[in-house]
């Protein structure tokens, strides 16, 4: 069922300000599990919650991902076979012209080939491609979303690729951990948030807390796809992510999710997970502490990050590792169950401070009364 969810989630077109394939499709897939609550927020973000069994959370987690990844939306043909259209999100501008890319119109893909680019400044002196026009083979409507060439997904040993992992994998992932709950009738107390336009900073989680769409008791858990790095590799299981090049989350929130996963690890040996500095890029957790959020961050590891294989210089799908993706969202369910209350404190950390004391306060004392 994992594998079945995975792939219909990566086969959607989005760009940003222009998820509503995946919208549609996580809303649809909601409607179908009993006990599921939703709600879009006026950002169009989406909220999901499950209540199952009469235990009460005090503080539950909201687990979230953003249902965007870099990519065109068209504006308007310019001639009979050439599109302008809008580039959203982070991809180096060397790799645009002469690359193949595809619209998505009336369940069909018109394919094209980028020919030339124009640049904007951005207010932090970074420079990024704006538009692009695009020969095509067909006429492309106003608000078509264009991606990079790449065929649906694929599954090569326990790799998936696909034309976008980041960060419809991690949305996948929640969805999979939706329907394991639903089915296992396990009890809870959970909210799943999927936001809007990450891509270009973050603006659906922005308005997610402007808006109040994330209740005050939460804490947050924000799911990513990260690149992979030498000291966090694919494979080795999740990635529990203390922090990013913006900012370190918040520690009670990060060693909450470290003892679930600890247990999950001496319940059974084949789990995997990591606790890393993923510090290549900032991501949605950093915005959620700032704006006043007890907030974590998990991911998988993510190769040609972006769609850019770096060393061979040119485009390529990203993959992820499938058994990173199966442990992940065991992860989800273990913090959707809450078998320990999240407290705002590190209480493993405290009992082992309040050990130490206890045993070596008589020592402490006196030791101050000198050599008997």
């Amino acid at each position: 069922m994992y594998r079945k969810i995975l792939k219909e989630v990566l086969s959607l077109p989005t760009a940003p300000f222009a998820e509503h394939y995946v919208i549609d499709y996580v809303e649809r897939f909601c409607r179908r599990r009993p006990g599921v609550e939703l709600v879009r927020d006026k950002a169009g973000n989406i909220l999901a919650r499950l209540r199952q069994g009469r235990r009460k959370i005090a503080r539950p987690v909201c687990i979230t991902a953003h249902l965007d990844h870099p990519g065109f939306v068209s504006d308007k043909m310019i001639g009979k076979s050439r599109l302008k259209a809008f580039w959203r999100g982070g991809v180096p501008s060397e790799y645009f012209v002469g690359s193949s890319v595809r619209f998505f119109v009336e369940g069909a893909w018109i394919k094209g080939r980028v020919r030339s680019i124009k640049e904007k400044a951005l207010p932090d002196g970074r420079v990024r491609v704006d538009t692009a026009e695009i020969d095509v083979r067909a006429e492309v409507p106003s608000g078509s979303i264009g991606m990079w060439d790449f065929p649906d997904p694929v599954v090569r040993g326990s790799r998936i690729f696909a034309r976008g992992c980041d960060d419809l994998a991690g949305a996948a992932g929640m969805l999979c951990a939706l329907d394991e709950l639903v089915r296992g009738g396990h009890g809870c107390d959970a909210y799943f948030l999927f936001t809007r336009a990450e891509e270009v900073g973050f603006v659906g989680a922005i308005a997610a807390t402007k808006l109040k769409t994330i209740p005050r008791k939460c804490f947050v858990v924000a799911m990513e796809t990260s690149s992979e790095r030498p000291f966090a590799k694919m494979g080795d299981g999740p990635i529990l992510r203390v922090g990013d090049k913006a900012s370190t989350f918040t520690h009670a929130v990060t060693a909450h999710c470290h003892r679930a996963a600890r247990e999950l690890a001496a319940e059974d040996k084949k789990f995997k997970y990591q606790r890393k500095l993923m510090d290549g890029g900032t991501c949605e957790s950093s915005a959620y502490c700032q704006l006043g959020y007890e907030a974590t961050g998990l991911c998988v590891a993510l190769g040609n990050y972006h769609n850019v294989d770096a060393k061979r210089k040119k485009l390529a799908p990203e993959y992820i590792d499938l058994n990173d993706f199966d442990h992940v969202v065991r992860w989800f369910v273990e913090l959707a169950r809450a078998r320990h209350a999240y407290t705002g404190r590190d209480d493993v950390l405290d009992e082992q401070l309040r050990q130490l004391e206890k045993g070596y306060r008589g020592l402490l004392a006196r030791s101050l009364r000198g050599p008997a």
